[in-house]
């Protein structure tokens, strides 16, 4: 993993998606800012800070939460370009193009997950202690002779 959450180019692509997304919206007038612009705008800001956030986790489980929270807000985006498309706020291939590299980015960001998910599995096996596993004799039956239990430890049942 890089020593800088600013190094990581999966963040480098989120934030490039989504200062390319407030530029367009900076465009519209202003109900259609207020009532697609601003949500488009979250979801597209919210995917790069929540890998911000994924990276200053200690936990293995909270990185990768975050990073999950990231990918919904990837889908988030999508929905709201799919709005913005249907309220011919953008054009097809504008919003086409948007969704290619969000697209992108979901490729980037599962293979993100897959890699912490390697570097902790790797850890845990470092500090894992493993005892081996204990041999059992048993007596073959025909080598035993006596009864397992006598009649007589079963007679108090019958009282």
């Amino acid at each position: 993993m890089s020593a800088m959450f600013e190094d990581l180019q999966v963040l480098k692509s989120a934030e490039a998606i989504a200062d390319s997304i407030w530029r367009r919206v900076a465009q519209w007038d202003e109900f259609a800012k207020d009532v697609v612009g601003k949500q488009i705008t979250r979801s597209a800001d919210s995917v790069g800070a929540n890998i911000a956030e994924s990276f200053g986790r200690y936990n293995f489980g909270e990185k990768l939460q975050f990073l999950y929270y990231s990918r919904g807000s990837l889908f988030e985006t999508k929905y709201w370009l799919n709005r913005a498309n249907a309220r011919e706020l953008m054009n097809p291939g504008e919003v086409q193009k948007y969704i290619a590299d969000l697209t992108s980015l979901a490729r980037q960001l599962n293979t993100f997950a897959s890699g912490l998910k390697t570097v902790r599995s790797e850890q845990s096996n470092k500090k894992t202690v493993r005892e081996s596993a204990p041999e059992y004799v048993v007596a073959r039956a025909e080598e035993f002779s006596g009864e397992l239990f006598p009649e007589d430890d079963f007679n108090w049942l019958n009282s």
